[in-house]
């Protein structure tokens, strides 16, 4: 179980911290942005498995649900929500995604729904609330679903597939389809330095590093106790932003940290008679007839939500 905490927790740090890497992508096309980055990923991805599982049919339905819904899908809503809704609203919102993955679970515990709805209330003093207008509200709930999925597609075919074949095969499903769709809606652009410096950053940090070790820890927790390690993504923006002198650190900011960091130790807690999770523990949301509901992304605090993705300046995607 230490090992998939300290998985998952890094997965989330990285992911928080990647904020001012995605910021230098500002104005940069979205969709063409994002296949470069995952096909660099998945470059790196294969040099280090060597070997790649192939994928039978039943595979394919959730991969792609975690390329759409989870990685491409995700950062367009993403977008488009902060067009009607502050980066805080949104955030807030997006927090109720560990109380989603806990709750989803089917092998869910008292501790991981308590810790899940800790973890979201330490998120919300982070982000600082916000307001919206339209479909703000919406679009907001669409982007948690989004980030959900990114974690529940993957949990029956990583047991398949494995980590490094799940992380590939959907950086290479997520390179061919944001090629293709970017080159209808917002065309090819040359990279300059700044911007392909982001891209190779993000393409082998966040996307290579930071999704095989977010898999590795879904696999050996479940998704329910991995779900509230997503706090960690706006604590490790937030401290990001305090070294870099874009934010204070207030007393609020301070007791949403505290909140979510009571919300992880409570809800990674195990109980007296509950035998330790192997990878092979979880049998739920299978591509057979499982009900599914997506980054890592992922929730920074307000004027820095990160996610790791090709996105405006204060937000990044899983």
């Amino acid at each position: 179980m230490k090992l998939g905490v300290a998985a998952g927790a890094t997965a989330a740090t990285i992911v928080g911290a990647s904020v001012p890497i995605t910021g230098m992508l500002e104005g940069y096309p979205v969709l063409t942005g994002q296949a470069m980055r995952y096909a660099l990923g998945a470059a790196v991805l294969l040099l280090v498995a060597r070997r790649l599982p192939m994928p039978s049919w039943r595979d394919i339905p959730p991969l792609l649900g975690v390329v759409v819904t989870g990685m491409l899908g995700f950062n367009a809503v993403l977008i488009a929500a902060q067009q009607y809704a502050e980066p805080g609203f949104v955030a807030a919102v997006m927090g109720g995604a560990p109380i989603a993955l806990a709750l989803l679970s089917r092998q869910r515990t008292a501790s991981a729904v308590v810790g899940a709805v800790v973890v979201a209330a330490g998120i919300v003093l982070l982000s600082g609330g916000g307001s919206w207008h339209g479909p703000g509200l919406a679009l907001a709930l669409i982007t948690m679903a989004g980030e959900v999925c990114f974690t529940l597609f993957a949990v029956g075919v990583v047991r398949r597939l494995g980590v490094l074949g799940v992380a590939t095969w959907t950086c290479i499903l997520a390179t061919v389809i944001g090629a293709v769709l970017g080159t209808f809606f917002g065309g090819w652009q040359m990279p300059n330095a700044r911007q392909g410096f982001s891209l190779a950053l993000l393409a082998v940090v966040v996307t290579a590093l930071a999704f095989g070790l977010w898999y590795f820890a879904v696999n050996r927790l479940g998704s329910d106790r991995a779900g509230v390690l997503i706090g960690l993504m706006p604590v490790s923006g937030l401290a990001t932003s305090v070294l870099l002198g874009a934010q204070e650190l207030s007393l609020v900011s301070v007791a949403g940290v505290t909140t979510v960091a009571l919300g992880c130790v409570i809800g990674l807690r195990r109980g007296t008679h509950e035998p330790e999770r192997t990878h092979d523990a979880e049998k739920t949301h299978d591509t057979d007839g499982a009900h599914h509901t997506h980054d890592a992304g992922r929730v920074p605090p307000k004027s820095t939500i990160a996610n790791g993705s090709d996105t405006p300046a204060e937000v990044v995607a899983p």
